[in-house]
């Protein structure tokens, strides 16, 4: 059955409806919240602080280390195993590279900023919420950056083209799905993600990376608007 209208009523270029905070883990230098549907993302930073063991240190500038973890009993599918896998190391590797250029780092030498994400809760779309929230957390531990990175999947279900699949998106069987998790920095229109898992044509790709670009510029809005209301909050 052609997949024509969306099962819960969004329109093709809709993503969910999303909440932001920052500022929610009081002990970390950097904290935040970001949740779109029924994904949430909760990410902590400590740091920037000396690196050890020192042989590991960059004279030049600091180190970024992400970790990423989904709860056993977060996910719409499988009981998620605890504990490392490779999924979860894969994605801490492209959040890094996702966060890498908008960071100045070179302020930094000798130093770590670690990002841990969290996912206590998914449904589809995690490692975008994981750097939604790693971005602002980072922001909110005043981490120097020329600008935050918003996140968010756009695909194709049977011959539609569409932002931010859910779960019955993702696992659609009646029509051939890919999932394309893209982030972007605002300021220079230029992406720092860009995955695929399914097959597109090269018009189906365009067509979805501009899709793309126009969500995340209204989910930078969101994030920015966390970190005026927890700064405006800290001054009253």
């Amino acid at each position: 059955m052609a997949y024509i209208k969306r099962h819960d009523g969004r329109k093709m270029e809709d993503f969910r409806p999303v909440e932001a905070k920052v500022g929610v883990v009081k002990r970390a230098d950097g904290s935040a919240m970001f949740k779109i549907g029924d994904t949430v993302a909760l990410a902590t930073v400590y740091g920037p602080r000396e690196l050890h063991p020192r042989f590991l240190q960059n004279p030049e500038r600091g180190v970024l280390r992400v970790s990423y973890n989904m709860m056993p009993f977060s996910g719409q599918g499988d009981r998620v195993r605890p504990g490392p896998n490779r999924r979860a190391k894969e994605i801490a590797m492209v959040t890094e590279k996702a966060l890498f250029p908008v960071l100045n780092l070179e302020n930094y030498p000798n130093a770590v900023v670690d990002v841990m994400i969290e996912l206590p809760q998914t449904d589809a779309g995690s490692r975008c919420a994981g750097i939604c929230a790693a971005s602002m957390a980072l922001a909110d531990a005043g981490i120097t950056m020329k600008d935050m990175v918003p996140a968010v999947s756009v695909g194709r279900v049977g011959k539609q083209i569409l932002v931010d699949l859910d779960y019955y998106e993702e696992a659609y069987d009646e029509e051939t799905v890919a999932d394309i998790p893209v982030a972007l920095i605002p300021s220079t229109d230029e992406f720092t993600l860009l995955q695929m898992d399914g097959d597109v044509t090269r018009e189906q790709l365009k067509e979805a990376l501009e899709m793309g670009k126009f969500a995340c510029k209204k989910i930078y809005d969101i994030q920015k608007q966390a970190l005026k209301d927890k700064f405006a909050g800290d001054l009253k």
